[in-house]
């Protein structure tokens, strides 16, 4: 079998992409997720792009342990010294640099010559080398460039210290017959091939970046790029979840697998479309609800007499647990962390405190609890307990009919001090949403996404509420849970405008300088 790294880029490629932005917090829950997923590289974002997005780097880098940790860099030297800067830190650091090679992009992006991406190549590969021995190049627009030009670029690249030479399929254009041979035709024609990996980085804009990215590795293509969900730029990026999981389950086709950890996928995948404020669509692979579900009649005979009828792979080889009712108010903390590490969690003290005392006051309000249920418990206090500061719920009361304009009193504590606001809605929830801008007083901002999910079945499960609020050109969003629906709106509105409030706060001193 052949060893194929995963290089996940979620929080760089997919973190960019519109609405999908995260906080440094998230993005350090997010890369320890990946660091037990257990990927091979985790590109922790683009280091010059912004204050915020260097620390966040040089965070990851010093916190992980167990991957390595890349840069994003541009073909320059400014780039490049900030990439080194911000992954210096890391077990093992790498410089990915990059130069677009398309005639399309050269002359239009670029404004540059051939020749002159050619020698911009080998001055900012040595450049980069000399930093650091794990240096990656990316020739953007790979597959809509001319093939030997590509392959001369490459082989500079490589002369001049490039140890990962990336083709991207960066505007999701190429066929999966037509990315085999392009890599087939490159790595032909390496001139020093010992100790090169070649790896491909697809975009889904025709709905081909898992087949794309399959068809790379069948070429000889030893690492994919993906993201968790397939987060990234317009329609994004390969999924780590559908490659991870078609070379788990048909070997005989790729004969290649990878380090990675199964049974964390759906874990990290929930995570990120939780910090992100989105859920999987139904019909998502391997992590959607409808992934393993069977409602014909003649797949449903069939499951029952051999799951292998119509799963090709089981939910559990993801994480996916069955929904078992194993706890109820009588329960102790014992059997509550028990289950916990059954479900893969591994809590510590306070925070184990904290899922306990949650869970005990959900019995109170629900006749059963199951998995489910705990999940969303350990994932909003983990997520809550990192959030940012600010204003919280000290209580509510809100009065609606379909008769009367709803009104709603929200009491808030801020540094001790106690804030209550009335307002009237249409409905509420928008009452008291109003009642939360007076006292808050949030600014210029628009109402992006409102959403309410069931947890788990009955009348009495927990409603997991997802805000999503913009301004200034980032999205800010904030989730609640509870079996109080007005409740968890509540939550969820004051966690998105706490973000938004921080971010506000922080860009302060900058403007004053």
């Amino acid at each position: 079998m052949n060893k194929v790294k995963i290089f996940d880029t979620t929080l760089r490629d997919g973190e960019q992409s519109p609405g999908c932005s995260m906080n440094l917090s998230e993005k350090i829950e997010v890369a320890r997720a990946l660091e037990k997923l257990r990927v091979d590289v985790i590109e922790a974002g683009f280091a010059i792009s912004s204050p915020g997005d260097f620390e966040s780097v040089k965070t990851i880098a010093e916190t992980v342990k167990d991957c390595t940790v890349a840069s994003l860099a541009r073909a320059t030297v400014g780039d490049i010294d900030a990439a080194w800067e911000a992954v210096k830190g890391a077990a093992d650091p790498r410089i990915h640099t990059f130069i677009a090679t398309s005639p399309l992009h050269m002359e239009y992006k670029l404004r540059m010559t051939p020749d002159e991406v050619y020698e911009t190549v080998q001055k900012m590969v040595s450049y980069a080398a000399k930093y650091c021995k794990n240096v990656e190049f990316s020739a953007e627009d790979a597959t809509r460039s001319d093939w030997d030009f590509l392959r001369k670029v490459v082989n500079a690249a490589i002369k001049c210290g490039a140890t990962v030479i990336n083709l991207p399929d960066t505007v999701g254009y190429t066929t999966p017959a037509e990315m085999r041979a392009l890599i087939e035709y490159v790595m032909a024609g390496v001139e020093h091939p010992d100790g090169v990996e070649f790896s491909v980085h697809c975009h889904n804009d025709l709905g081909m970046a898992t087949a794309n990215s399959l068809a790379g590795v069948l070429g000889g293509a030893r690492q994919v790029e993906c993201t968790i969900n397939g987060l990234g730029e317009r329609a994004g990026n390969s999924a780590l979840e559908e490659i991870v999981m078609a070379l788990h389950t048909r070997p005989d086709v790729y004969r290649a697998n990878t380090r990675l950890d199964t049974t964390q996928i759906y874990r990290a995948s929930k995570l990120v479309y939780n910090i992100i404020g989105q859920t999987a669509p139904i019909n998502k692979p391997i992590v959607g609800k409808n992934a393993f579900a069977h409602e014909a009649g003649i797949h449903q005979h069939g499951v029952l007499a051999n799951r292998m009828t119509y799963e090709i792979l089981t939910p559990e080889a993801v994480g996916i647990h069955a929904n078992s009712i194993v706890l109820g108010k009588h329960s102790g903390k014992h059997a509550f962390e028990s289950r916990l590490h059954e479900l893969g969690y591994n809590l510590g003290p306070e925070e184990l405190v904290s899922c306990f005392e949650e869970f005990k006051v959900l019995c109170d309000k629900k006749k059963s609890i199951n998995d489910a249920d705990i999940e969303a418990i350990v994932m909003h206090r983990s997520r809550t307990d990192e959030s940012v500061s600010g204003y919280e719920l000290d209580w509510f009361a809100a009065h609606t009919s379909n008769f009367t304009t709803s009104t709603s009193t929200v009491c808030l504590k801020l540094d001790g001090e106690k804030f209550e606001g009335v307002a009237l809605g249409d409905g509420p929830i928008d009452a008291s949403f109003k009642a939360i801008d007076g006292i808050v007083k949030p600014g210029e901002h628009t109402f992006d996404i409102y959403s309410i999910n069931s947890i788990s079945e009955g009348k009495d499960t927990l409603g997991d509420v997802t805000v999503k609020l913009s301004a200034g050109g980032r999205s800010y969003s904030g989730k609640g849970l509870s079996t109080d629906i007005i409740e968890a709106s509540i939550t969820a509105y004051l966690t998105a405008l706490n973000k938004m409030r921080a971010a506000g706060m922080a860009a302060e001193p900058a403007k004053e300088e």
